[in-house]
């Protein structure tokens, strides 16, 4: 059970806002892709004493004194993310995925050299090489799509454009790519140029823990990840890396671009990665991914259009335009029934990113309060009468997901 009786005697407007918050969590069906709900361990974890000490450096080679126990927690934490990924070193500082990213793309290559990454109107994330990011700032980007009419990754192309470009790292991962990576392919091609090859799993690592996608640890000089999404951990980061990268890594996560670590953070990564070793994370795991291919099925069914006709995974892009709508109403006309989700970019993207074709749908957050098939199959008929029906159909839609959210409970008695 939550306790939050503290803050609400100490600073009840405060209090009042983080209610809402709650309250809005329990009350909505979540289907933003990259959130989940955490258990009251890491959430315990997260808002721990540890906030409290400093410890810049690193464990055994601290600049701050004190730092005995943390040292522990951090020690506990990387051999935990060590095992659960099979990585040889792990470094568990960064504060976020884009602090991950930033120092894997420092660890490998210099300022303007050339990187071949999945453009973001292609399901890319904005730190492989958008312009307002760091990575469009600071090196040469050459980005890859998908190819027109399957709307999957042409490996063939990507090849032909390493060997054109010579990149000096070839980028993989996305934020809204509904089908699995072929690591094992791209690779390959990375070495055919004699690039490095980095891999941002950011929002698939829960599936490539629990075995329901390939690993790419085997494969690539630097892994990184964020711990939330289908991890279901705190919101932070983490770097995977072969033994010969972990000294240039960590010198570029601290002092390169970070001071201290967060240690109550740690602690709740090192929860959370507890978590995922046990047998019932890949149960999880597996209904994540079956309840997105119900949810996809539902959606074709319905004569809704999927990017790239399905999933693999557990999210999926529903092109709305073809309904003569925009990811821009759609979101918004879905929050007034309470459903949430975010407008996307689809491929070949006709309108600007911030109205866009899409909606990004992911299954993470409601299989974590219990829902099966059946409930994604409701669920998808919710989001098509309201695609079909706008504001006509937002009352009743709202009344059946008020009911779905009573019969999965977010954390009970809170």
């Amino acid at each position: 059970m939550l306790n939050y009786s503290t803050i609400q005697k100490a600073d009840p407007e405060l209090f009042e806002m983080m209610m809402k918050e709650l309250r809005r969590q329990q009350g909505n069906i979540e289907l933003i892709a990259s959130e989940n709900f955490v258990s009251e361990a890491v959430l315990s974890a997260a808002g721990s004493h540890l906030t409290n000490k400093y410890a810049e450096g690193y464990p055994g080679r601290r600049y701050y004194g004190g730092c005995e126990f943390v040292d522990e927690v951090e020690n506990l934490a990387i051999a935990r993310a060590k095992k659960l990924f099979g990585a040889e070193h792990a470094n568990v500082q960064p504060h976020c995925g884009s602090s991950a990213n930033m120092a894997a793309y420092r660890a490998l290559i210099k300022h303007g050299d050339t990187v071949l990454a999945l453009s973001l109107a292609n399901g890319g994330h904005l730190t492989h090489g958008a312009s307002v990011s760091f990575s469009g700032q600071d090196y040469k980007i050459v980005s890859y799509g998908v190819a027109r009419d399957a709307e999957t990754i042409d490996y063939d192309e990507l090849q032909a454009a390493a060997l054109r470009e010579r990149p000096a790292l070839l980028l993989a991962g996305a934020s809204a790519y509904p089908r699995k990576l072929d690591f094992k392919r791209m690779k390959a091609i990375a070495d055919s140029v004699g690039a490095f090859f980095m891999v941002d799993m950011a929002h698939i690592a829960g599936l490539v823990a629990a075995g329901l996608h390939e690993s790419p640890v085997p494969y690539a000089d630097i892994v990184t990840t964020t711990t939330h999404k289908t991890l279901r951990g705190p919101r932070s980061g983490l770097i995977l890396c072969k033994e010969k990268h972990a000294k240039a890594v960590d010198k570029v996560v601290f002092p390169g671009i970070q001071g201290g670590p967060l240690l109550h953070i740690i602690a709740a990564k090192a929860a959370a990665f507890k978590e995922a070793l046990a047998p019932e994370f890949k149960t999880y795991q597996r209904q994540i991914v079956a309840n997105a291919a119900a949810m996809a099925g539902a959606f074709v069914r319905q004569g809704m259009k999927l990017v790239s006709g399905g999933t693999d995974t557990h999210l999926m892009l529903l092109n709305v335009a073809v309904c003569g709508t925009t990811g821009k109403e759609t979101e918004i006309l879905l929050d007034k029934a309470n459903i949430t989700l975010n407008k996307n970019t689809i491929p070949f993207e006709t309108l600007a990113p911030s109205v866009a074709s899409g909606i990004r749908i992911g299954t993470p957050s409601v299989t974590t309060r219990g829902m099966k098939e059946k409930e994604m199959e409701t669920i998808a008929d919710l989001i098509a009468r309201v695609i079909r029906e706008k504001d006509a159909a937002v009352p009743n839609v709202k009344k059946e997901v008020a009911a779905l959210c009573e019969a999965y409970p977010l954390y009970e008695g809170s």
